[in-house]
């Protein structure tokens, strides 16, 4: 242990001599982070792009990922509630899904396992040329049945899986792009002095490890912590927004984006771009340290009437948590999609899961049957792995994306269920498999 630990120690100084010659306005960008005044255009976005799908002599091959699970095929009438599900918005999710699967696949183990181009050439190829409609929800039934083969999920051992089903949604919040009012709590874009170190980049077996700091004299530092930016008014990353309500502020952090309505009535999307590094603690575990409400009552909206109750302590309470997420602003040109997720795809609304990828390959088309939050009314349709969580490990564990705004929130908070998948795969391409 000690000498991996001299080893990772003599990596990340090698880290920091090389980035010792980046200029730090130049540190951001290296790092992927994005400019703090920047919006991501429209035509960055592929789920606006046609659907262009390559030659299949275009696609290299590309290692085959093994999977953790195990498939078994079974016929699209044992899938419960197929029939019945209205396909709503599918099809537009499965061009989109398709726009995501044609790109190229990195091959880098530091990415979830994703679906591979290849396979899914033919499908995609076939759907761009079908001329479909998406109300025609009869053509994409019989699309989606000609093409596709369902494959129930197993866990490792081979057993059906049946996992938890838990819920999340995209927060909206009131805001102002100025300060002023009650508009007084910054959402920040990512500083330009904070440094991401990829360990992995010179020690393989510490691929995805990822350290965050800042350059102080000739030494890399842990960054700030939420307090420490809060109390340093005269070097605070730039604000994108300034939130009305803080406990809505910081549940939007802790979604990872969510959208602003500004005063004029418009919306801009808040996506993730990055953090401080600092691990994320509870403010209803500290609530409840505090005396101040039992655990099991720290509720958005139990907090939320705490801080009208105590505004002049509202700031100790988010210092709580040191963990700060940093955002960056995205127009907003469809209202129908959503944040994108961790396959770089807009989710729609209760038609986007997040799943584990090491069972399920990101950019799979997944049937799902559960129910719906606290009930047992059945919740059985057509979904797209189209996002992780660190959360959601293990076969068939899906987190189901409940779309934007306070019903959406209500709905993903009470969603704690049990559930079961089949994966939707092309019928040329064998069993599930990942790259």
């Amino acid at each position: 242990m000690t000498v991996l630990r001299l080893t990772v120690l003599a990596s990340v100084l090698a880290l920091v001599s090389a980035c010792s010659t980046v200029d730090l306005d130049q540190t951001g960008s290296a790092v992927g982070s994005s400019s703090s005044s920047a919006t991501t255009a429209a035509t960055d976005d592929v789920a606006l792009r046609s659907l262009q799908v390559p030659a299949l002599s275009a696609l290299p091959e590309t290692a085959v990922r093994p999977l953790t699970g195990r498939f078994v095929a079974v016929n699209w009438s044992i899938l419960p509630g197929w029939q019945q599900d209205n396909l709503e918005h599918v099809w537009k999710a499965f061009i989109n899904n398709c726009k995501g699967l044609m790109r190229p696949v990195s091959g880098s183990l530091t990415m979830p396992a994703r679906a591979a181009p290849r396979a899914w050439q033919g499908v995609c190829s076939a759907a761009a040329n079908s001329n479909i409609s998406g109300q025609d929800t009869a053509a994409v039934r019989q699309f989606l049945q000609q093409h596709l083969q369902p494959w129930r999920v197993l866990d490792a051992n081979g057993a059906v899986a049946s996992n938890t089903v838990t819920g999340y949604y995209e927060p909206l919040i009131q805001a102002s792009t100025t300060r002023g009012g009650t508009y007084q709590w910054p959402l920040y874009s990512t500083p330009d002095d904070l440094l991401t170190i990829d360990l992995g980049t010179v020690y393989p077996e510490l691929a995805g490890k990822r350290v965050r700091g800042k350059v102080e004299g000739r030494r890399v530092v842990p960054y700030d912590t939420r307090a420490e930016i809060a109390a340093k008014s005269h070097r605070q990353p730039e604000a994108l927004v300034w939130a009305a309500d803080p406990v809505e502020a910081f549940f939007l952090q802790i979604q990872g984006s969510g959208r602003a309505v500004l005063p004029d009535g418009s919306a801009v999307r808040l996506a993730y771009d990055d953090h401080n590094g600092r691990p994320y603690a509870s403010i209803g575990q500290w609530l409840a340290k505090q005396g101040e409400m039992p655990l099991a009552q720290t509720s958005m909206q139990n907090i939320k009437a705490w801080a009208k109750r105590n505004p002049n302590r509202i700031q100790e309470m988010l210092n709580a948590n040191p963990a700060m997420v940093f955002f960056r602003q995205e127009t907003i040109t469809d209202p129908l999609l959503g944040p994108k997720g961790a396959y770089g795809i807009p989710l729609i609304a209760e038609r986007a899961v997040a799943i584990d990828p090491t069972f399920v390959p990101l950019g799979s088309p997944v049937f799902l049957s559960t129910s719906y939050p606290g009930s047992q009314k059945p919740l059985q349709r057509l979904v797209f792995a189209q996002d992780t969580g660190a959360a959601i490990k293990g076969a068939a564990r899906t987190d189901f994306y409940w779309g934007t705004g306070d019903e959406a929130g209500a709905q993903a908070g009470r969603m704690k269920q049990r559930g079961e998948m089949w994966v939707l795969w092309p019928k040329s391409a064998g069993a599930p498999s990942a790259r």
